[in-house]
């Protein structure tokens, strides 16, 4: 979906991480997670809860930006 360097999203947007279970949490980008260029696998990035501030390398494909906010 993308490449490393190249972004959907920007720092501080707002985004949903859609979980396996079907629901939605809300989160905050932070950046790209270059992780998997150098190991393979998806692309992730970093994203942070403001419900707990704990932050989380997801797959780039299950960020989705958050309408309306």
């Amino acid at each position: 979906m993308t490449d490393i360097g190249d972004s959907l999203f920007h720092e501080g947007q707002v985004v949903w991480v859609l979980r396996s279970d079907g629901s939605r949490r809300a989160a905050e980008y932070v950046g790209q997670a270059e992780m998997s260029a150098w190991f393979g696998g998806a692309p992730r990035v970093i994203v942070v809860y403001p419900d707990t501030a704990a932050g989380e390398a997801v797959e780039v494909d299950r960020v989705v930006a958050r309408e309306g906010a």
